[in-house]
């Protein structure tokens, strides 16, 4: 350490344990710290310890009591020298006479240095740096104190510059300022100077180098601050001019309209503003002691137009609260408080243009009593006004790659359904995992852990890990569409589902083996491009598959087999699987002949016999490929002239 203060932190549970400080000095004939035992206290010498306990962390705090200011004449309990101390110190934890950690520090800490002249009203004249270096040495960042590195600080002992003298900053930002450059006459920097160089070299002083004016950025102007607030309207009668995609919603009240949604944090902010034609579909956790009620439903919004709409707000009672309280932290006692709060709510904007003209609300209610979870659900959705009640397709009905895959379970009074994979956080056990919608277009591979003692029975832990796995499909079509209609069960596909094969493996009644465990899931999305609306494709789903892979367990025993719980991984795969619209075309006999010559499909390529001649051959100069071409077609018409028998003829006469 080099500070008076320095913090590290216990690991574990420290109810019982004695933190204690001792200094640590060394054994004048081995040059070894002398080991310390469990009999310290808090306080050793110029030095505390102070913890600060928690549930399975304890900050601990090492502080100098002393003062670090050089020595004035006739001054004591100072610093005699700018190293002011030199120590080694040692933290023990322990628990009754048994050591469980130790802390070893080594504290070389320097003197405070301070001005201590006369301070001068006079203000400071800063040069223009287009004209006169700023600084002599740009790298003394510090006032009054010595920078590390920084050879040209004049606020620099002796002493403090040997520790660093062989590693001072170079260059403009070392001190160097007036570098001679490499067009001055009498500079020797260049490795290779050319002939020319005495005629076309400067004579200049080192006042009017290149370098000067490193640091000077020329003019600047003040930032734009950007603002939280809503800009204020140039005239109270200029009408609105109408919503764009992305502009925040505005109440009647020039403020506006928020609906909780999730954060890049991954947290619920409940004063997020809804962005115009951006719908969204998010869950978020509460209990009825944080539970906060969100923006009332009679305030009136703003169309785009200078007028206003209010909403219209449908009201239901949820009677399954199964799918909405995830966890009971205590039994319901009579005396148990209970609310009427809000479980969902389902936003519905009708729009046109850059207007809106119709929004739709449905709010869920339901008892939330305390020591209870709540899972609450939020959805907003945009639909063209061109639509017939909101729900035939509008704009491009088919899937976007990025957007949610829509799910329906059609056995439910609600038939909004959800189809998700896992988001794990923390530790990545199951029980604290998230879930996140699953994607068109995105193959996605997620899961979680989930925890498995010894005595654990096979048939409840494959009937809880199903469970597990079908929580995250709750649905029993899939939307062929982007926009397909609950009410048109031909706009949904159903989900195919295998079930798990049973490969009959006996275990003999082992304890820790369990088969035939369905631990992965494996969703296939089939797809295709049915047609394009002003030139987008549209995408459409044909079919969804369900299936599981199973897996034996077996508990792993750690170190010493004194470990009652075992993990065992869980996952979910999704995959998207194009198929095409239509069979393919047929391969002509054209094209099976010419496949015989095409060097991409073949290992013998024809076409490039005479490939080092042609200018597709790059590892040498074309003219030298040329001459070796002529070189060696010469030399074969030679060999082919000189073996026909009337040369030998003529070669003899």
């Amino acid at each position: 350490m080099s500070g008076p203060r320095v913090n590290s932190f216990f690991l574990g549970n420290s109810s019982g344990v004695n933190f204690s400080i001792v200094l640590s000095p060394r054994d004048e004939e081995t040059g070894k710290l002398q080991l310390a035992n469990c009999s310290g206290s808090k306080r050793a010498g110029d030095w505390n310890l102070d913890v600060t306990p928690g549930t399975n962390t304890s900050k601990v705090t090492v502080s100098l009591t002393r003062t670090l200011e050089l020595c004035l004449p006739n001054a004591t309990e100072c610093c005699p020298s700018p190293l002011c101390m030199v120590e080694a110190l040692q933290v023990l934890a322990c628990r009754g006479s048994v050591m469980l950690a130790q802390l070893l520090i080594q504290a070389e800490i320097f003197a405070n240095s301070s001005f201590a002249g006369n301070v001068s009203e006079n203000a400071t004249i800063i040069p223009n740096q287009a004209f006169k270096p700023l600084g002599s040495c740009p790298c003394n960042l510090t006032a009054g104190a010595c920078d590390v590195r920084c050879c040209c600080d004049l606020e620099c002992s002796p002493d403090l510059q040997q520790l660093f003298s062989g590693s001072c900053f170079t260059g403009v930002f070392g001190g160097d300022v007036n570098p001679p450059f490499d067009q001055l006459c009498s500079s020797q920097s260049m490795e290779f100077t050319p002939e020319w160089f005495p005629f076309l070299c400067v004579q200049s002083s080192l006042d009017n180098t290149p370098f000067l004016g490193y640091f000077y950025h020329g003019s600047t102007s003040t930032p734009k601050v950007p603002s939280f607030k809503l800009p204020p309207q140039t005239s109270p009668g200029k009408p609105f001019t109408g919503y764009t995609e992305g502009d925040p919603i505005i109440t009647e009240e020039d403020e506006y309209f928020t609906v909780p949604q999730r954060s890049m944090a991954g947290q619920c902010v409940g004063n997020a503003p809804v962005a115009y034609l951006h719908n969204f579909d998010v869950k978020c956790l509460t209990n009825l002691e944080s539970y906060k009620e969100g923006l009332p439903h009679d305030v009136r919004i703003n169309t785009g137009t200078a007028d206003f709409i209010q909403q219209n707000v449908v009201y239901r009672i949820i009677t399954d609260r199964g799918k909405f309280i995830t966890e009971s932290e205590s039994p319901h006692a009579a005396e148990v408080l209970c609310q009427n709060v809000t479980f969902a709510e389902h936003y519905k904007f009708i729009w046109k243009d850059k207007n809106i003209e119709q929004v739709n609300v449905t709010v869920f209610l339901g008892s939330l009593c305390d020591g209870e979870i709540l899972t609450q659900r939020f959805t907003v959705e945009f639909l063209s006004l061109r639509s017939t009640n909101g729900e035939e397709p509008f704009e491009n009905p088919g899937y976007q790659a990025g957007k949610p895959v829509r799910a329906a379970n059609m056995n439910a009074s609600d038939p909004l359904g959800s189809l998700n994979i896992w988001q794990p956080a923390g530790r990545g056990l199951c029980a604290s995992a998230a879930y996140r919608p699953v994607l068109f277009g995105v193959d996605s591979y997620s899961g979680c852990i989930l925890e498995v003692g010894i005595n654990e029975d096979c048939s409840l832990l494959r009937g809880n890990v199903t469970e597990k796995l079908n929580a995250l499909i709750q649905a029993t079509h899939i939307g062929k569409r982007d926009n397909s209609s609950y009410s048109e069960l031909n706009d949904w596909v159903e989900i195919i589902r295998l079930d798990p094969v049973s490969s009959n493996v006996s275990t003999g009644g082992l304890k820790g083996i369990c088969p035939d465990i369905p631990a992965n899931l494996n969703i296939r999305i089939m797809f295709a491009k049915v047609g394009a609306v002003q030139g987008i494709p549209q995408q459409q789903i044909l079919a969804v598959q369900i299936s599981y892979s199973t897996v034996l367990w077996q508990f792993q025993c750690g170190l010493g087999c004194k470990n009652t719980l075992s993990f065992l991984p869980i996952t979910a795969s999704v995959q998207f699987i194009e198929v095409p619209a239509q069979p393919p075309i047929p391969v002509t006999r054209y094209q099976k002949i010419y496949a015989e010559f095409d060097c991409n499909q073949n290992d013998v390529c024809w076409p490039q016999l005479l490939y080092p001649l042609t200018r597709f051959y790059t590892g040498e100069p074309y003219s030298q490929c040329l001459a070796k071409g002529l070189l060696l077609a010469f030399l074969v018409l030679l060999a082919a002239v000189m073996s026909n028998p009337w040369f030998s003829k003529l070669w003899n006469r």
